[in-house]
């Protein structure tokens, strides 16, 4: 087999090889799919000819503001089109995209701000203050601020700041996409969102990001002409890569400001929506939504929910209503879900409602971009697939990080014996589906006994007056720490902690049946996830 090796003269050539980037999917549909809708927001309609013509003016505005190769540009902006815009403009000039949440205080944005070095904001006008407090806070050289108003929805531009659409109105609109010349090369910087000490910079390579879009579109099934509905903010994961995706297949990208259920049952009814991904207090906004807020449509809607289990008899009630959910699961430092519960409908199709459930909350096997995802234990071996020991979800694969900026010791860490470490516990079933069973500062050790929280969660959303619950670790002398439920009630509903903790029981063992019930709303990050820290905080002054 000589004749297949380089020293024969065969090798990489300009005809042969060039550097994956999602930014090829964009300058190929400008093409295929020109005269195609490639975004909507309310009265803002383009197609892939202006959608490439706005992404290609930003790049040329960028470039003309001093912007050059590996500088850094962050955005603080919702799912609007000039975020999704930012997408394909930030690195058309050869810069790093960082999305940042809108929801971090004043001293996390300004660290965020000094420790990727960003070099121009853009920044919705709902977020100019919090922009122009966090830049006040710096200690190196302050961003460029340019402003992306919204006064249709009551944010016009301060005036201030350079305005986002006169930048692309004075830029050039021949401008020469700066191509990556190693799909290597970085393309977005994106902060974890972690609750101790400061947010880690996960840093993503142009190949991840394309072989993620890549893989996406085999495993939601995906034919031509979708149309999307962004969720996910896209400063989670870039919205798990699908702004990204969305060209490869000529589909429609639906922004949206603030999402509620009325919101989604529009979409999905007036512009068709058939695909969208959200984390499962998106699922319960909609199976809980009042009469008032739901359209009827015909056609079924395709669902990935991630960020944490979903509750079974939440996905009992939203398939009846015509979606169709697919558990995926990842984290940042993967761009987003890396594992899905593929339906495996000779075996499954048969079974009952609540058998149903349950196995669709399951985290699945790797997704096709994915080289080997499984469950190991502290000595790296795998775990007897016996859907009881656990252990550690560990992956390698094309879209996994580059690494932590300026964090050699964390990457090193996270990085150990050739995989990735999530630091989720989980089990895996006989056929290989794996399925979490905690964070591993979520397990609950009582007595000797660990108690996974997300099983003792799994029964409480089971009540019919529940709407989100979290369970978390609470002191306790005897036992050293004892389940702790905090719920959040549906409208109208009155709480019984005795009666709660009775219906657990009813299920669990006496020992995970939480001692402790708490009525409140829940706190949540941007995404939806429940904010357990907070929840570990009241349980210890309880």
């Amino acid at each position: 087999m000589g004749w297949m090796n380089d020293e024969t003269g065969l090798g990489k050539c300009a005809a042969n090889y060039v550097p994956l980037t999602p930014l090829s999917h964009l300058r190929r549909a400008a093409h295929v799919f020109a005269t195609r809708t490639a975004v909507i927001y309310g009265d803002h309609r383009v197609t892939y000819t202006e959608y490439y013509d706005r992404c290609t003016r930003l790049a040329s505005g960028l470039a003309s503001m001093g912007v050059a190769s590996g500088d850094v540009v962050a955005t603080l902006i919702p799912n609007l089109p000039a975020q999704a815009e930012a997408h394909f403009g930030v690195p058309a000039c050869g810069a790093v995209l960082n999305t940042i949440n809108t929801r971090l205080d004043v001293d996390t944005v300004a660290y965020i701000f000094d420790h990727g070095e960003a070099k121009v904001l853009m920044a919705d006008s709902q977020f100019v203050e919090l922009a122009e407090a966090a830049i006040e806070r710096m200690d190196g050289p302050a961003p460029i601020l340019i402003e992306v108003p919204d006064a249709a929805h009551g944010w016009p531009a301060s005036g201030r700041h350079a305005v986002y659409d006169d930048v692309l109105a004075a830029a050039d609109p021949t401008f020469d996409w700066v191509m990556p010349q190693d799909e290597w090369e970085s393309l977005a910087l994106n902060y974890t969102s972690g609750t101790t000490g400061r947010p880690k910079g996960v840093v993503y390579h142009h190949r991840g990001a394309y072989m993620m879009t890549m893989g996406t579109v085999i495993s939601w099934r995906m034919v031509l002409h979708p149309v999307f509905m962004a969720i996910v903010p896209l400063f989670h994961c870039n919205g798990w890569n699908h702004t990204w995706m969305m060209p490869v297949v000529g589909g429609t990208l639906v922004c949206c400001r603030d999402i509620t259920a009325n919101a989604i049952y529009d979409a999905i009814a007036d512009e068709g929506v058939t695909h969208f991904g959200g984390a499962p207090i998106v699922l319960n906004m909609i199976v809980n939504a009042p009469v008032t807020e739901r359209r009827k449509f015909d056609h079924a809607v395709e669902v990935f929910t991630a960020g944490a289990p979903p509750a079974p008899a939440t996905l009992g009630k939203i398939e009846a209503l015509g979606f169709n959910i697919t558990q995926v699961y990842g984290l940042t430092e993967t761009y987003g879900h890396v594992t899905e519960c593929i339906w495996r409908g000779e075996d499954w199709d048969g079974l009952d409602h609540t058998e149903r459930a349950a196995l669709k909350a399951r985290q699945g096997v790797a997704m096709p971009m994915m080289e080997h995802i499984t469950v190991m234990d502290e000595q790296m071996g795998q775990v007897a697939m016996d859907s009881a020991t656990q252990g550690e979800i560990v992956m390698r694969g094309n879209c996994v990080m580059k690494g932590y900026l300026k964090n050699p010791d964390a990457t090193e860490k996270a990085f150990a014996g050739g995989y990735f470490h999530s630091e989720d516990l989980a089990v895996q079933h006989p056929d290989g589906y794996i399925q979490i069973a905690d964070r591993a500062k979520d397990i609950i050790i009582s007595g000797g006994e660990n108690i996974s929280s997300v099983e003792v969660e799994g029964v409480l959303m089971g009540h019919p007056d529940v709407l989100l619950a979290a369970v978390v670790a609470k002191p306790d002398d005897k036992w050293g720490e004892v389940p702790c439920a905090f719920i959040e009630l549906k409208e109208g509903c009155t709480g019984d902690a005795a009666q709660m903790i009775i219906f657990a029981r009813q299920t669990l063992a006496g020992f995970k049946a939480p001692k402790t019930v708490v009525f409140q709303e829940l706190p949540k990050t941007s995404t939806g996830k429940i904010q357990k820290f907070e929840l570990r905080q009241l349980a210890k002054n309880l």
